[in-house]
């Protein structure tokens, strides 16, 4: 393939989905850049991200059909990127996609053109954010921080961006990062070519 894909990796409250929908915002004009919806097994919320919603069978079945090019599992819901819907890397574009880091791996054995986006911020800032939305309590959300699994990558880019003071600071080398990875892609395959 000659495209890239995009891994957005980080804690609850590290500002991922906000700084994805900032960047879709930023790239909408420019058809390389694709922003894949996941499928997951929950009602979709009015205040959650755009997503398909699947029956935790039918998300099981699919699965095993391989119809999924990445999937895993997260606070007891099942989360999936359908094939389909990464086909166009093959084809250039460039696929950015909020994903857990268990799925690293499993992606770079995937695709030739792997970037990990890691949004980074100081824990207690994270617990604050979190407090914020009511969802858990200080304490839940600390032992959640702690069980965070260390970041691992093998042959794919690591770019550490760190979200702690507006999103405007974070979003500025988050793009930066996207378009380098589709640039890096373009290199890779004429080199190969």
């Amino acid at each position: 393939g000659c495209g890239a894909l995009v891994l957005v990796v980080g804690p609850s409250g590290s500002g991922k989905d906000t700084l994805i929908g900032l960047a879709r915002e930023q790239l909408k004009a420019d058809a390389h850049f694709v922003f894949p919806r996941r499928v997951i097994t929950r009602i979709a919320q009015v205040d959650a991200e755009d997503h398909d919603t699947m029956e935790v069978a039918d998300f099981e079945r699919a699965e095993a059909a391989g119809q999924f090019a990445l999937s895993w599992g997260a606070h007891g819901l099942r989360y999936g990127i359908r094939k389909s819907c990464l086909a166009g890397i093959a084809r250039g574009e460039t696929a950015i996609v909020n994903v857990s880091r268990a799925v690293i791996l499993m992606a770079e054995a995937g695709f030739d053109q792997v970037t990990v986006l890691s949004i980074v911020c100081d824990p207690a800032l994270l617990a604050q954010r979190i407090a914020g939305r009511g969802r858990e309590t200080a304490d839940e959300i600390e032992a959640r921080l702690r069980r965070e699994v260390p970041l691992s990558v093998s042959n794919a880019k690591l770019v550490e961006i760190r979200n702690e003071t507006t999103m405007q600071n974070a979003l500025e080398p988050f793009l930066v990062a996207i378009r380098e990875s589709a640039v890096l892609s373009e290199a890779g395959h004429s080199q190969r070519a």
